[in-house]
């Protein structure tokens, strides 16, 4: 199969994987909090739920990344994504039986789809040219759209799907995220054939073996500049996402605002996150990855000061903040990504993807742990107003750094 044509095929399988992975893991984003919050008895605690999951990523990254550099994409997405569904599992359990320690492994383990999310995007530029990478990757970001939306409004159905099958409310959007995730399972086995990493190293006569040691990775791009500013402008734009993101609900809910009224804002936040990204990546590919990344700072800023002064029960402009968030994060995540993937030797791509992602969802826990300690000592708008400090550092730093 041509080239040309085995990627427009790779592109749609991994954005179908994508929709029902979407579907799975953002429709938990705001229950896990709440549920965490329900069975502690306090706020503080509930960004545990999104820190425990992105920590799940974190640790699943370089896992994910080894075993596609020895069995390939496929084996690599599906892995992620039985996590995922084991994960479902017992966080519905743990839910159930308030028991915080299952709820948060379950959590742990929701994040390895994540995981797998995230790492689809590289396998969308295997087989990539120089000149459309950035939008072959963002079209894979696109695919989470559908699913991402829908999921967070899912959470008033789910709850009553919950009810009858005699579980507590919260616990619903897990029960459609251990089906969403089963489904993605059956497309990558089924249609990702042939492997699109396996192929690319068949076709470059095996010349490149992947090397997999991540301190290897991370001292190849701190002795890189544009691999260093790349790496750190995904992991900025995921900790000013992550940080303000899993305590949006938490703040709403503090005047009794409903659950369908938060979820309608997650989506409006997830939509900003994905909608755009094919734009996004043209943008990139036309006016190059720094100027794409100084674009998502300004935003991501401007998300901060919105969102920031916004109250409680103003559900307009927290949408119109959270929508700026994931704009921001969709530039700093595409355009970071490729400008990571060209500025790294070719034999050190997977680890160097793993890395990026352990980096990133690290940034991303830590921020989502401080968060919930921030919004329980201080506010809501201190928060927005610290998240905006390392997004403010990155901007200044992407004028000294040559424009790729």
């Amino acid at each position: 199969m041509p080239n040309t044509a085995l990627q427009d095929k790779t592109v749609k399988v991994l954005a179908a994987a994508q929709v029902l992975n979407g579907v799975g893991v953002a429709g938990t984003v705001a229950a896990g909090s709440l549920l965490v919050a329900s069975i502690t008895d306090s706020e503080t605690l509930a960004g545990l739920a999104q820190t425990s999951s992105v920590l799940g990523a974190a640790a699943l990254a370089l896992p994910l990344a080894r075993l596609t550099a020895r069995g390939g994409r496929r084996l690599a997405l599906s892995s992620g994504f039985i996590a995922g569904v084991i994960g479902s599992l017992l966080a519905i359990t743990g839910g159930s039986q308030k028991n915080i320690v299952l709820m948060l492994m379950g959590t742990f383990l929701v994040g390895a789809a994540s995981a797998a999310g995230y790492q689809a995007r590289f396998a969308a530029v295997d087989l990539a040219t120089n000149e459309t990478r950035a939008k072959q990757l963002s079209f894979v970001v696109w695919g989470s759209t559908v699913g991402a939306v829908t999921g967070p409004n899912l959470m008033e159905p789910a709850g009553n799907l919950a009810e009858k099958m005699g579980l507590p409310r919260l616990t619903g959007p897990y029960v459609v995220s251990a089906v969403t995730l089963t489904l993605a399972i059956i497309v990558i086995q089924m249609f990702l054939r042939p492997d699109p990493f396996l192929t690319a190293t068949q076709q470059s006569g095996n010349k490149v073996k992947p090397k997999g040691a991540t301190r290897e990775a991370l001292r190849h791009i701190r002795s890189n500049p544009k691999a260093l500013f790349a790496i750190l402008s995904i992991a900025v734009g995921h900790i000013a996402m992550v940080s303000i993101m899993v305590m949006t609900p938490v703040h709403m809910a503090h005047v009794d605002v409903t659950l369908s009224i938060i979820g309608l804002v997650i989506s409006v936040h997830v939509l900003g996150m994905y909608a755009f990204s094919p734009l996004v990546g043209t943008l990139s590919d036309r006016f190059g990855r720094v100027r794409v990344i100084q674009i998502g700072t300004l935003t991501l800023l401007s998300s901060a000061v919105v969102s920031g002064f916004a109250a409680a029960d103003d559900a307009i402009t927290l949408g119109v903040g959270l929508f700026l968030l994931g704009l921001g994060w969709s530039c700093t995540l595409i355009a970071g990504s490729a400008f990571l993937t060209e500025s790294v030797n070719p034999e050190m791509k997977t680890s160097s993807q793993g890395a990026s992602d352990l980096v990133m969802n690290l940034s991303g826990a830590g921020g989502g742990a401080l968060a919930g300690v921030i919004i329980g000592t201080l506010s809501y708008g201190w928060l927005c107003a610290f998240a905006a400090v390392p997004v403010l550092l990155l901007g200044l730093w992407s004028f000294s750094i040559k424009r790729g």
